[in-house]
């Protein structure tokens, strides 16, 4: 009787419960010309910021190739050029684009605090910054620097997006918080081709609100840009098809070693990155970077040189063949390279150059996996050596859902996703214990330009 009651409490309620009038509700939402408007200016400049990411790859991808073009006819010509060229980036950037300089994903970051409203966003993101962080990033590739172009994709995008405020209806209720959000993601998803990761870094990296965890205004965005990555490359990802060998129980402990070993030296990495970069060590390196700025960079520049003639030119660039050479099994690694790339990454970072460290994340993970794989015997080495680059990845970043999407989507390993899922889990979690998150640590040495704005309001930003 009970039952009977219930059921028939509940289908009373569910009829007599008022429904939306579906010709009333479909009037409503043809007549209000301000959400559409301002839906169209989303969709426009979504695409926008997709066609720009791509644009900014095919110069990186040019830029690096003439670099090795001319390393590859002169040895010895970088030991010249990639400390002059270093300079004079760091030279432009503190001249003319201050908030350029770095990876990028800090400074989205940074523009979504509270403390950044109004005029001093620009500080951050603007259209000014996105084209500098384009010509600034691809003359470091172009100088043979060791750097990526993802982390700068993400402020250029937001930079992007950002503009459309000014074309959107005062009445379209979008805000800036949503188009820089959308715009970071869509950046990422351009950059590598992954929308997936797209979706997971705008949730792991950038929400801080569930509002804007659940705004379809972000997939809009990062579907969009995604289509374009895919119009200009092709529905191919970077580093083809791993083929899996041997997989059983035999993987388990490489395995293990491999997400240890990544977790402390990413952890490692981050902490070396976060103390170069606050100035809080009080050493003579220091010092000399905060006095003398260019010079230092040029000094930077020299040590990447030279470390990329002693590893025969492996070290130079972002590090995209030299990992899919060894996925392929026509690169011959040295023991080295780990070391070397490592060094090379943390000074082109130190020097101050706009520069992002996912691209060399990548190639150090994928490295070390190659050197596990071969120190274990492993035999189907291409299996470590993607869990490599998704463990250090979500090492340094310490966003292991981010990371293992992104090399699961690069690599088509879709057979390996619990495998890089839990290798990136227990990197990440190995990261913790030696260092504070990479990218919110520099997003808050961001914010105290605000403060240096604050005493200095005469300052132009």
């Amino acid at each position: 009787m009970k039952t009977g009651s219930f059921f028939f409490t509940y289908a009373y309620c569910f009829i007599m419960r008022p429904h939306p009038h579906v010709p009333t509700t479909f009037k409503q939402e043809l007549s209000d010309w301000h959400m559409w408007a301002g839906r169209g200016v989303v969709i426009t400049f979504a695409a926008l910021a997709g066609l720009t990411v791509v644009v900014f790859t095919w110069l990186a991808d040019h830029a690096i190739a003439q670099f090795f073009l001319f390393q590859n006819a002169y040895w010895w010509g970088p030991l010249f050029w990639t400390p002059l060229s270093t300079s004079a980036i760091v030279w432009l950037t503190l001249r003319f684009a201050p908030g350029a300089a770095g990876s990028g994903i800090p400074q989205v970051m940074a523009a979504l605090e509270p403390q950044a409203m109004g005029t001093v966003r620009r500080l951050y993101v603007s259209l000014k910054l996105s084209i500098a962080k384009i010509l600034l990033t691809t003359w470091g590739l172009l100088a043979g620097l060791s750097l990526g172009r993802e982390g700068p994709s993400v402020q250029i995008a937001a930079g992007v997006m950002h503009y459309a405020r000014r074309w959107l209806p005062k009445r379209a209720h979008i805000g800036e918080h949503s188009l820089l959000i959308a715009g970071g993601a869509a950046g990422i998803a351009a950059a590598f081709n992954t929308p997936l990761g797209g979706v997971m870094f705008a949730i792991e990296e950038l929400s801080k609100r569930a509002e804007q965890r659940s705004n379809s205004l972000i997939l809009v965005a990062i579907v969009l840009g995604g289509l374009m990555g895919v119009s200009a490359y092709g529905n191919a990802s970077y580093f083809g098809v791993i083929h899996i060998e041997n997989f059983g129980f035999a993987l388990i402990l490489p395995a293990i070693l491999v997400a240890l070993c990544c977790g402390v030296a990413g952890g490692l990495f981050s902490r070396l990155l976060i103390v170069s970069l606050s100035g809080s060590s009080m050493d003579r390196f220091s010092q000399f970077r905060k006095t003398s700025p260019v010079l230092f960079a040029a000094g930077c520049g020299l040590a990447v040189a030279i470390l990329g003639v002693v590893s025969h030119g492996e070290t130079y660039g972002s590090g995209y063949a030299h990992n899919r050479a060894m996925l392929e099994n026509t690169n011959d690694t040295s023991s080295l390279y780990v070391l070397l790339k490592f060094v090379a990454t943390w000074l082109t970072t130190w020097a101050g150059v706009p520069a992002g460290v996912f691209a060399p994340s990548l190639a150090i993970g994928g490295a070390l996996g190659n050197d596990l794989a071969q120190l274990t015997a492993y035999a189907n080495a291409p299996t470590l050596i993607a869990l490599g680059m998704a463990a250090f990845l979500a090492a340094v970043t310490q966003a292991p859902l981010t990371s293992f999407i992104i090399v699961m989507e690069m690599v088509d390993g879709h057979a390996l996703v619990l495998s890089l899922m839990a290798c990136t889990l227990v990197a990440s979690g190995a990261s913790k214990l030696i260092s504070a998150p990479l990218y919110s640590s520099l997003a808050e040495l961001q914010l105290l330009r605000i403060k240096s704005l604050v005493d200095t309001p005469k300052k132009n930003v």
